[in-house]
């Protein structure tokens, strides 16, 4: 017995099924024709991709960083800071990579090499873009916000353009001016000297903003390792010299901000350094002219011996009080020019305060931020949520650098004050120097303070101008944009393998679905899983659509296989009163007058007497078939007691052994009819008579005809057709079998398409002259399968 997957969980199947790769391959080489259609439509599709897509190629370069931070040794001591500090500002390779990846960097390329518009010269089948045209579009004023524009662009008549927009067409001139609608006003301008253009061109006409974010996604930046400050810059383009030129301009902007950053830090500076320089000038000189007044109106040459001696030892402290007092005004000075509101959005000089490392970090941070504020307001307006941000950033910042600078100027005045204190105790020692000379020495005193910072303000001023034009840019190219000789899209192999795949992929898919959406029965295996009835009976498909194909064709394949029925069906009746055989099935359809017809003549054929009782009494089509009249039949034998058996029963010419008892005029009540009390009378009668009397029943499926008929039958065989019977009807021969309803019942498959089905009797042609066909109606029979 077979395991019935029927049964369990409404013939949802169970968990011991296995695959079977033998039948799904044996399908799949069925249906080969199926799969090399796919395949050659696949591999057209991926020759027209590779033919008509604008090949991609990768243009690479790299840049080496001076990475002041890596290898740096700390802060430079001593009581001032070097000025350079901040001009050769530190900066980190990743730092440097994010700045190669802004958006702003990028609009600036765009709009310098104006890429937002492109140019492509039409083909036969295609347009390509070109980097070289023969005209340049110039967009003289142009709306605020442009939408994406496509411009054809061809010659007129005499030294005209014929230009088409959309739905508007211009004829124009060389540079005339015309307005097209969401780009603004424009005009052509000619940069080929013969000043005819060749065939048809198109100039599509993108906002800024687009080409930014185009040209973002096919840019990359990439920083090899952490031990090296070498960036490798790549990007994709369909043009290798436009994409090699767009690199080498994203490289030059970005040297020259850098550049350009540094040189605003350092001018900053200057100017500071010069209006110090101006104001301590004027107090020097006034401090010089007191100096002389006073030596002249008190009548002094010289010093005396004792004031030479005093100014010989305290020359040390009047030094140090020196420079204490410059680095208080210097520090006074930063701090007032911190304090002004007026230079809030300015760049801070920092050259001038003592080396310190917090303070270092905060004017460093200070600094990029004010830079990159002003970068931004070139797009974005002062009421901008990011230039608020940074605003408050800014103040923030502003405020640490203020105490940190108010920190160093208490430090400052403490230092001064001591000298000072050191000073007076060392001068007032000496009581015998007179008052003038005494108000002498503090006339050289100041005039000592005020030289001393004048002195190191020059200093300071030629160090920044040299630094200046010693700048240099933070980055150097090392290897220069260039493209691959390959494009790096479309892979042609690639896409030729992936045609490939698809060809077999979709088939299969196709297949797959089919077979999931398939609810009838198509192979063998099913039938055998799903009942635990036997099948002793497997009919092919009847191609010439032959009712009577055992009488005319007694050597075919369909007559060997109801011989096989006929020897099988001797293994059931066994006895000689078993002679009844009913036959039903699941619906109409399903083949049982057909089977009824050739399995009475393949019998009658070994010399045995066959009746057909035609039995279906609600659409009978056994007569028809058989082209006898049905005037009078059962039917009219269970209603009228006069008829008598050998009335209805009439001789068929196919075969002087074969019979038939029509079904008759359709009665009102067949179920009653069915059951009237001469039929069992006229089984028996017939039983005395022939040697096998087929019943051809009504679908069991539907109506409980059949069931009415089997008490009389021996034996039922049940007919299942290909790709006709549902999958969900095989659970009604369970049902039958396992309540006995039906006595000693049997399937027979039939309309098989052996093929599919598998495991058929494969007889083939023997002793038959095969039939030729036109090679397109069996092209298109292995197509629909």
């Amino acid at each position: 017995m077979h395991n019935s997957k029927y049964n369990n969980h409404d013939l949802g199947g169970n968990d011991e099924d296995k695959i079977d790769f033998k039948n799904i391959l044996t399908k799949f080489y069925d249906k080969w024709i199926w799969f090399l259609i796919s395949i050659v439509l696949c591999l057209i599709i991926g020759a027209i991709y590779n033919t008509y897509t604008a090949p991609t190629y990768q243009i690479g370069a790299r840049l080496l960083i001076n990475d002041n931070d890596k290898g740096s040794s700390g802060a430079s001591s001593g009581a001032l800071m070097d000025f350079g500090g901040l001009i050769g500002g530190k900066s980190s390779v990743d730092n440097e990579s994010e700045i190669l990846k802004t958006r702003f960097l990028m609009e600036q390329v765009v709009r310098q090499m104006q890429l937002n518009i492109i140019y492509s010269q039409k083909q036969s089948f295609y347009s390509r873009e070109i980097y070289q045209a023969p005209f340049k579009l110039q967009i003289e004023k142009g709306v605020d916000t442009i939408s994406s524009t496509v411009l054809k662009v061809q010659q007129s008549t005499g030294n005209k353009l014929k230009v088409k927009a959309d739905n508007e067409e211009y004829v124009v001139s060389w540079n005339e001016r015309f307005k097209v609608d969401g780009v603004g006003t424009v005009y052509l301008s000619n940069t080929d000297n013969e000043g005819k253009l060749k065939g048809e061109f198109e100039v599509k006409i993108v906002s800024i903003d687009e080409r930014v974010s185009n040209l973002m996604r096919q840019l990359s930046v990439k920083v090899g390792n952490k031990l090296s400050t070498i960036i490798d810059l790549g990007l994709s383009y369909p043009i290798q010299k436009k994409g090699e030129d767009i690199l080498n301009t994203i490289i030059s902007r970005y040297i020259n901000s850098s550049l350009e950053d540094k040189n605003t830090i350092a001018d900053s500076t200057t100017k500071f350094i010069q209006n110090r320089l101006s104001i301590i000038s004027n107090e020097l000189g006034d401090v010089e002219n007191n100096q002389e007044t006073f030596k002249r109106e008190n009548k002094l040459a010289d010093l005396s011996e004792q004031s030479k001696l005093l100014v010989q030892n305290t020359s040390e402290y009047r030094n140090d009080l020196a420079k204490a007092e410059t680095q208080v005004i210097i520090v006074e000075d930063l701090e007032a020019y911190l304090k002004d509101e007026t230079k809030n959005k300015r760049v801070f000089p920092t050259a001038l305060l003592p080396s310190d490392m917090v303070f270092s970090g905060l004017m460093n941070q200070y600094n990029a931020l004010l830079i990159e504020r002003d970068r931004q307001l070139l797009s974005v307006t002062e009421d901008s949520p990011f230039i608020k941000n940074i605003d408050s950033q800014i103040a923030s910042l502003r405020k640490g650098i203020l105490g940190n600078i108010q920190s160093t100027k208490n430090t400052y005045v403490v230092t001064r004050d001591k000298l000072r204190n050191q000073l007076s105790q060392i001068e007032n020692r000496v009581e015998k120097v007179p008052q003038i000379e005494k108000n002498y020495l503090k006339l050289a005193r100041n005039q000592g303070i005020k030289q001393e910072l004048f002195i190191f303000l020059m200093q300071k001023a030629e160090e920044t101008a040299i630094s200046k034009t010693s700048n240099i840019s933070i980055a150097k190219t090392i290897d220069p944009p260039k493209a691959d000789a390959t494009p790096i899209s479309p892979k042609k192999n690639l896409v030729y393998l992936c045609s490939l795949f698809f060809g077999f992929a979709i088939p299969i898919g196709l297949l797959f679905v089919a077979e999931l959406l398939n609810t009838t029965i198509t192979t063998k295996e099913e039938v055998e899983s799903g009942v635990d009835v036997p099948i002793i009976g497997e009919i092919s498909h009847n191609a010439d659509n032959d009712n009577l194909i055992v009488a005319n064709q007694e050597r075919s394949t369909i007559s060997e296989q109801f011989r096989a029925l006929r020897t099988n069906l001797s293994f059931y009746l066994k006895n000689d009163d078993e002679k009844v055989i009913l036959l039903t099935s699941s619906s109409s359809g399903e083949g049982k007058s057909f089977t009824a017809i050739n399995l009475g003549n393949i019998l009658a054929l070994a010399g045995k007497k066959v009746l057909l009782m035609e039995l279906d009494l609600r659409k009978p089509g056994l007569s028809e078939k058989l082209g006898v009249s049905n005037k009078v039949g059962f039917s009219n034998f269970t209603i009228d007691k006069t008829i008598q058996m050998e009335h209805i029963i009439k001789p068929l010419s196919i075969n002087k052994n074969i019979f038939i008892i029509s079904s008759g005029p359709l009665p009102p009540n067949p179920a009653e009819t069915l059951m009237s009390d001469r039929t069992e009378k006229l089984i028996a009668d017939l039983k005395m008579q022939f040697d096998y009397i087929i019943m051809d029943a009504p679908p069991i499926g539907v109506i409980t005809d059949a069931q009415l008929l089997a008490k009389y039958a021996d034996m039922t065989l049940y007919l299942i057709r290909h790709k006709v019977t549902q999958k969900a009807h095989l659970s009604i021969i369970n049902d039958l079998y396992n309540s006995k309803k039906m006595k000693n019942i049997a399937i027979v498959v039939n309309d098989i398409n052996t093929k599919h089905y598998g495991y058929g009797y494969g007889y083939g042609n023997y002793g038959q002259e095969k039939e030729t066909e036109n090679w397109f109606t069996n092209l298109f029979t292995k197509i629909r399968g």
